[in-house]
């Protein structure tokens, strides 16, 4: 960081790219868990219909929401630990400096 016009410390192009960075794989972190069930389950219902010739558009749906919402709570502390993580490194990037 660099003092600016005023006596203001600001960031220099670097430092914003590795903060961006650094939210950018914490979302990918965070967001995976769901992602991959709800890729895993469509994979399942769609080889289900076409196997069974069921072309029912709205039958991807509800095994979809049902699976995200199990995952979702069974991911809840991991992706809590990752927001923690991410807001502590964030936070001592303002306490430092």
């Amino acid at each position: 960081m660099t003092t600016g016009e005023y006596g203001a410390i600001t960031m220099t192009g670097a430092e914003t790219l590795d903060v961006a960075r650094d939210a950018i794989w914490t979302i990918v972190i965070v967001s995976a868990p769901m992602m991959v069930v709800g890729l895993v389950v469509g994979v399942v219902v769609s080889l289900f219909q076409a196997l069974t010739q069921i072309q029912e558009q709205t039958l991807v749906f509800v095994p979809k929401i049902i699976s995200i919402f199990i995952t979702l709570l069974l991911a809840l502390p991991f992706m809590a630990d990752a927001l923690h993580s991410h807001m502590m490194r964030i936070s001592s990037r303002i306490i430092g400096g």
